[in-house]
């Protein structure tokens, strides 16, 4: 006859089942407490991802795409990552812009002589031989030039623009030279996109938008510089510059995005990428943008795999290539994994410096943000609980705009332009303890949803 339970099994069996369940309906911040807890102080224990950092920045410098040094860091991360006991590290191949800045320099020759502090923009074409020796004309907005548009023929355009928020102050920054060439002049220069500086100009990508207008030579002069053009202009004395630049676009080179894993113990085929940007632009150490949070981001992972965490699903570290002039290692992901995006469970990035994080910005679902926010409770410990609605990262945005869910790290801004694309971005301005929260925050978050038993949905499409 058929074997029957005792009463005692079926009470045991019953009683297992209740709590498996009630186990599956316990809060995130409830259930992952104790593996969140081992992963903060884990992170919080030594100095690792300074010191990795610092190694990195110093050993490298800057890594502008389609340079030497951005393909020598690329092997030597993918070198430690397998001595890190990473699985599956390889590099996805991606063309990438190849933009050389030459040499350059602004020279200031009337009212007086002074070399001025200025940066090509990247993007920018270089001027003839023997440079541009014009006049300049100050502007406070890109109005005020359209209203001033014949005092503008034939100089060189100066948009002194003071610093409000990064996404109101950079479109002169990408537009000033259309701008200036719709107005004949000969040149353009921009006040450094930067809210504080000590004669640091800034860099970043201009593009030609609009091709029924020549293309004219663009660049940054500091803040300080920009001021007294302007005082000079105000006070009715006459401003004459030499500018030279040796920028040239050259074609299109091959790099690649850093992959490695740790390899899912349930459904490998589902991942949570976590990420930063590996290149930088070509001036500084690209400490803070963005070699930190490609670092935090790859020792989130380390950490998970030094405590023998492994989740359910695969967490995913990429660092990204082509970040700051063209966004190529983004899209070639996209690309080559479009086939695989509806199991990528969530894309992580953090691309705003390595300073204080404060919690995360949620891409995602409304009706998400919720369980999101029980996982971002875990890092109130480390003053990293704050988990809002706000847009993702560029390097995951053509995930994002497939419906992936996004974070983006979000963290203490308050000096960010100060050193951002300027040759202050280098190691000293970051603090270890700070690194090492942000590495926390990206363990936990990636860890929790990597593991947890359900998922967050894709949102609708908005590209096909």
């Amino acid at each position: 006859m058929p074997h029957l339970l005792s009463r005692r099994a079926v009470l045991v069996l019953a009683a297992l089942l209740v709590s498996t369940a009630a186990r599956a309906q316990e809060p995130l911040d409830q259930r992952y407490r104790a593996d969140a807890t081992r992963l903060i102080q884990a992170a919080l224990a030594d100095s690792a991802a300074y010191n990795r950092l610092a190694t990195l920045t110093d050993r490298f410098g800057h890594r502008l795409s389609g340079s030497d040094a951005l393909e020598r860091t690329i092997d030597w991360a993918m070198e430690e990552m397998r001595r890190d006991g990473l699985q599956n590290v390889h590099g996805e191949p991606v063309m990438v812009p190849h933009w050389v800045r030459g040499e350059e320099s602004a020279e200031l020759l009337s009212p007086r002589a002074q070399p001025l502090h200025m940066i090509g923009l990247g993007g920018s074409v270089g001027t003839p031989a023997g440079g541009i020796t014009a006049d300049v004309l100050v502007v406070g907005s890109a109005e005020e030039l359209a209203g001033r548009a014949a005092d503008a023929r034939g100089k060189i355009v100066l948009f002194d623009v003071p610093f409000t928020t990064y996404g109101e102050t950079v479109r002169y920054r990408s537009l000033g030279a259309i701008a200036a060439a719709k107005a004949g002049a000969a040149a353009a220069l921009i006040r450094s996109v930067s809210s504080f500086s000590m004669q640091n100009p800034h860099t970043g990508s201009m593009r030609y938008y609009d091709t029924t207008v020549v293309r004219l030579p663009a660049a940054a002069i500091s803040v300080e510089d920009a001021m007294m053009l302007h005082r000079m202009q105000n006070r009715g004395e006459r401003i004459r510059v030499r500018l030279s630049m040796g920028a040239r676009t050259l074609p299109d080179v091959q790099s690649r995005n850093v992959v490695a894993e740790i390899v899912g113990r349930e459904r490998p085929d589902e991942v949570v990428v976590v990420s930063g940007h590996l290149d930088s632009w070509d001036v500084g150490q690209g400490a803070m943008d963005d070699g930190g949070g490609s670092v935090a981001a790859w020792e989130a992972v380390r950490l998970m795999q030094r405590l023998g965490l492994r989740p359910r699903r695969t967490v995913r570290v990429v660092l990204w290539t082509n970040e700051e002039n063209g966004v190529r290692g983004g899209a070639g992901y996209r690309d080559a994994h479009r086939a695989q995006l509806d199991q990528h469970v969530l894309a992580i990035e953090s691309d705003n410096g390595v300073f204080r994080p404060f919690g995360f910005r949620f891409q995602g679902p409304d009706a998400s943000l919720p369980m999101m926010r029980q996982i971002a409770r875990l890092l109130e410990p480390i003053g990293a609980g704050r988990m809002e609605k706000g847009d993702g990262e560029a390097d995951v945005g053509p995930m994002i705009a497939l419906g992936v869910p996004g974070l983006a790290l979000d963290v203490d801004g308050t000096k960010y332009f100060w050193y951002h694309h300027s040759s202050a971005d280098t190691m000293d301005k970051l603090d270890p303890g700070e690194i090492a929260r942000c590495v926390a925050a990206m363990a936990v978050a990636a860890y929790v949803v990597a593991d947890m038993p359900g998922t967050i949905p894709h949102e609708v499409p908005r590209e096909r």
